[in-house]
């Protein structure tokens, strides 16, 4: 149920206008379920991104900002002006060069409540970051435990700073599962998904691959994403004989029907915040191997009761393909990894849980700077 008064929310990401990733899917996915409990929401990047674009398909309202660097007085100042003439309750901003123009125009607006939002370790020990978040922002709103806890050591923020809400995941209600016994008949597919950079360790999947090709050959590993390395993982890919075993999709704009039909999916990430891409995994019923990175232990509760797949070491390609050999010929054990998943996202982590704890943190951040007037 919403709020009875509407509270004015202006969403900030100025991330590059072909970049898309998790931060950019909560801000949407946020943003929209705000606006249907009838609050005025709206949400800025550059012009033509790839952010702006989604959100307008998804019925978000949005506008143009363009944030180059950490200090733009024109920026600041037009921001200033938008935040006033729409009166302004909330500005949440995604980076830190947001944070540094868009928090310093909603002081000058007078806006009364300045949130980050950091899907993974934006801070660091660094006296800039220390300056802008705590003259500029009224409180980080964060997706894992790990980060909370990492920012409390800091020992900047008071107590009820950092606030950890749980990303929230829009569920379709029906996938028609793409077919991956066509190109590759009787292979068993391991599927993983993300931006073709560094952190997504992608050169340790292929080094898994490697080793597992000399002792089998009925696996398939496919990878949605785009990125700069790819022409560097298509070298390494080849260099390892893999061209047959190790395919490059190229950017999947809904990976929900290759979760759908593939068998396992890995991340291998080096660091994360909250990993979207595990929760729709196992909202597909997909038994997920993952390397032990910031919310991936927390959405998977590795170890609890009920696991939904196996928590592995990054940079480690060797224990990647053991963690695969461990399951991949075990139906059995997938398929309660994939059932115990489900589950757990449908019960925790859905787009309604996500939004209900959204506004609430929101009016309750309002009304403690409405006290303190």
């Amino acid at each position: 149920m919403g709020n009875p008064t509407p509270l004015n929310i202006l969403f900030i990401n100025s991330i590059g206008r072909n970049k898309f990733g998790g931060g950019e899917k909560w801000m949407v996915n946020a943003a929209k379920g705000l606006t249907e409990r009838g609050h005025n929401v709206t949400l800025a990047s550059k012009k033509h991104s790839r952010i702006l674009q989604y959100a307008e398909s998804k019925g978000v309202h949005t506008d143009v900002f363009e944030i180059r660097g950490d200090f733009s007085p024109l920026a600041t100042l037009k921001i200033a002006r938008w935040l006033k003439k729409h009166h302004t309750n909330i500005l949440i901003c995604n980076l830190n060069k947001d944070v540094r123009v868009a928090g310093l125009a909603a002081r000058i607006a007078k806006t009364p409540v300045v949130l980050a939002r950091h899907g993974m370790l934006l801070c660091s020990k660094k006296f800039k970051h220390k300056l802008t978040l705590t003259n500029l922002t009224d409180g980080i709103i964060t997706n894992s435990r790990t980060i909370k806890d990492a920012y409390g050591e800091y020992g900047w923020f008071p107590k009820e700073f950092v606030k950890v809400i749980y990303n929230g995941l829009d569920i379709p209600s029906h996938v028609d599962r793409y077919d991956f016994s066509t190109p590759y008949p009787g292979k068993k597919i391991i599927y993983s998904a993300g931006r073709l950079s560094e952190q997504k360790g992608f050169t340790y999947l292929i080094e898994a691959a490697a080793i597992l090709k000399k002792s089998r050959n009925d696996l398939v590993f496919a990878v949605s994403g785009e990125g700069k390395l790819q022409e560097e993982l298509t070298t390494q890919i080849k260099a390892a004989g893999l061209e047959d075993s190790f395919i490059l999709l190229g950017f999947t704009e809904n990976i929900f029907p290759y979760l759908k039909g593939c068998d396992l999916f890995v991340l291998a990430s080096l660091f994360e915040g909250m990993p979207n891409v595990v929760m729709e995994a196992m909202a597909m019923k997909k038994p997920v191997i993952a390397t032990d990175v910031n919310g991936a232990r927390e959405l998977m509760e590795e170890g609890a009761h009920k696991k939904t797949g196996i928590i592995i070491p990054p940079q480690d390609p060797e224990a990647i393909a053991t963690a695969i050999r461990t399951i991949i010929d075990s139906p059995d054990t997938m398929e309660q990894y994939g059932k115990a998943g489900h589950e757990r996202v449908e019960k925790e982590f859905t787009i309604a849980a996500m939004t209900s704890n959204l506004e609430r943190h929101l009016q309750e951040k309002l009304r403690e700077t409405s006290l303190r007037k």
